[in-house]
C-alpha cells in the first residue's frame, strides 16, 4: 500500500519536475550570460569600427580640403597674369609715329565669404557656397600720336593692340580695346626745331574680364 501511494508518486514527479526547472533555468541563465558576453563583445567592436570610420571620414574630408586647395593654387599658378608677356606683347605692337609713355596696370580681388550649408524648409538641407575671390584686370596705356595728322595713328595702334594674340585671348569676345582719353593737338619739343612738333595725347583701356577663382 505504501508504494502504492499516489501522494508519494506525486510528490516524487514534483520533485523530478522541479529538478528539471532548475536545470532549465540554470542553462538559460547561462546561455543569457554567454550572449550577454557576445554582445558585450560586439558593442565593443562596433565602438572601435564607428571611431575608426569617423577617423575615415575626418582623413577624406582633410584630404578633400587639401585637394581643393592645391587644385586652386594650380588654377592660379596657371592662369594668373603675367607682366614679362605683357610687356613682349606691347613690343610687337609697335606703329610708326605713336610712342608709349605710361603703362599702368590694376589689379584688384574681391574676396566672397563662404556660405555654410544650413536646414530650411521641411528640414531641407541647403548646400553651401565655398569661399571666392573675384579677380578684375585692367591696362592703360597712355601714349602720343606725332604722326603728320596728329590723332590719325591712334586708331590703327588701337587696332594693333585688339589683333594681338596676347590681348585678344585675355579680352575674349565680349570685351576690347576702348579709347578713353583723346587731348586736343598741341606741341611737343623736338631738338633742332624751335617750334616744335604738333602730337595729341590719348588713353586707351584694356578691361579684362573678371575671373572668380
Amino acid at each position: 500500500m505504501r508504494r502504492k501511494d499516489p501522494v508519494k508518486r506525486v510528490g516524487w514527479i514534483a520533485g523530478l519536475l522541479m529538478a528539471l526547472m532548475l536545470v532549465w533555468s540554470s542553462s538559460l541563465q547561462l546561455k543569457a550570460k554567454i550572449i550577454n558576453s557576445q554582445v558585450a563583445h560586439v558593442d565593443a567592436q562596433m565602438g572601435t569600427i564607428s571611431n575608426e570610420f569617423r577617423l575615415v571620414l575626418d582623413n577624406q574630408k582633410k584630404a578633400d580640403d587639401a585637394r581643393r586647395n592645391v587644385a586652386a593654387l594650380r588654377q592660379f599658378t596657371t592662369n594668373r597674369f603675367l607682366g614679362a608677356n605683357l610687356l613682349n606683347a606691347l613690343q610687337v605692337t609697335t606703329v610708326d609715329d605713336v610712342q608709349l609713355l605710361r603703362l599702368r596696370v590694376t589689379q584688384d580681388y574681391i574676396p566672397t565669404e563662404e556660405v555654410k550649408p544650413k536646414k530650411g524648409d521641411n528640414d531641407r538641407m541647403i548646400p553651401g557656397k565655398p569661399a571666392t575671390v573675384t579677380e578684375r584686370i585692367s591696362v592703360t596705356l597712355e601714349g602720343r600720336d606725332s604722326s603728320s595728322v596728329p590723332g590719325d595713328q591712334v586708331g590703327t595702334y588701337k587696332n594693333s593692340i585688339s589683333n594681338n594674340v596676347f590681348f585678344r585671348s585675355l579680352l575674349g569676345k565680349t570685351n576690347s580695346v576702348t579709347l578713353k582719353n583723346l587731348s586736343a593737338p598741341e606741341l611737343m619739343a623736338v631738338a633742332g626745331s624751335p617750334a616744335g612738333k604738333p602730337c595729341v595725347l590719348f588713353t586707351l583701356e584694356c578691361r579684362f574680364p573678371e575671373r572668380i577663382r
